[in-house]
């Protein structure tokens, strides 16, 4: 049964949203609906031009017989710039001060709208990349990687400070943690990344950097390629042990001028949009 074009044009969106950076076919489309491939290609048209102008994401079409179309999301700096500043002003709040020089930010990375923001901005920067995985430390990293993966259609991975009967063999490392120094351990399952992996690792927080130093030690265990780093908010430091990574807000709690904490955008514009002009 033919399908009108509306409904074709609602039905497909909906498919590829939900199955970003996936190649489908053409063929596929013009026998889910009982259409010609014409008429298909006519359709991917309206649908890439609405998707760019309203900064949905990117629709290419790859040539040839084993060629099709596929959605990849992004956002623009402007949008970006809105969020960032939504949830700025809502981190930039001194009851959210923790010792240590932490922050909460547990609600925030509880919340849908945030998640599904945050995921997008940070997939945004490896729109042309290719990456097998999403790695991030237990517990409150969770979330947040998951968002990014289902963005980049890949999954995540979890390691661990200690291992689970449930998780089966492991590889485990030793790092050195940035701000007390102190030797700790992390585990990671061997059936969770296959080897040679490109690995998008991200977190909730980072102050010097020694849990993701200990992630990148495990990524190359297992013979993979971090591809980049990201976090949602990073800390005051006075030793880092990264130097590249993307951070979309910066927290500052260690003020001299009474004030309890600071938080401003963190380097995202310039590692995400410095290629656009």
């Amino acid at each position: 049964m033919k399908t009108r074009r509306s409904d074709r044009l609602v039905d497909m969106a909906r498919y590829m949203l939900e199955r970003p950076r996936t190649l489908i076919s053409l063929s596929y489309f013009a026998k889910r609906y009982d259409s010609a491939k014409s008429s298909i290609s006519e359709d991917l048209s309206i649908l890439k031009r609405t998707f760019h102008e309203r900064g949905t994401g990117l629709l290419e079409t790859v040539p040839g017989a084993a060629g099709g179309t596929r959605f990849t999301p992004y956002m623009t700096e402007e949008e970006a710039k809105e969020f960032i500043e939504g949830i700025r002003q809502e981190v930039n709040d001194e009851t959210r001060v923790l010792p240590g020089g932490y922050v909460y930010l547990s609600d925030l990375l509880g919340r849908p709208d945030v998640l599904r923001q945050a995921g997008r901005l940070i997939a945004t920067q490896y729109l042309h990349d290719n990456i097998d995985a999403v790695m991030t430390a237990a517990t409150k990293g969770v979330p947040l990687a998951q968002a990014v993966a289902e963005q980049l259609n890949v999954p995540f991975v979890i390691v661990r400070d200690d291992a689970k009967v449930t998780e089966g063999p492991t590889v485990s490392v030793n790092y050195l943690t940035g701000s007390s120094k102190r030797v700790e351990k992390m585990e990671l399952s061997r059936r969770s990344l296959r080897t040679g992996s490109r690995v998008l690792i991200v977190d909730d927080f980072m102050k010097a950097g020694g849990t993701i130093q200990g992630m990148q030690t495990l990524v190359s265990e297992f013979d993979g390629t971090v591809v980049g780093t990201a976090v949602f908010a990073e800390g005051r430091s006075t030793t880092r042990l990264l130097d590249r990574f993307t951070s979309l807000l910066h927290v500052d709690t260690n003020l001299k001028n009474g004030e309890p904490i600071l938080v401003t955008a963190g380097n995202y514009l310039e590692e995400i949009y410095k290629h656009e002009a």
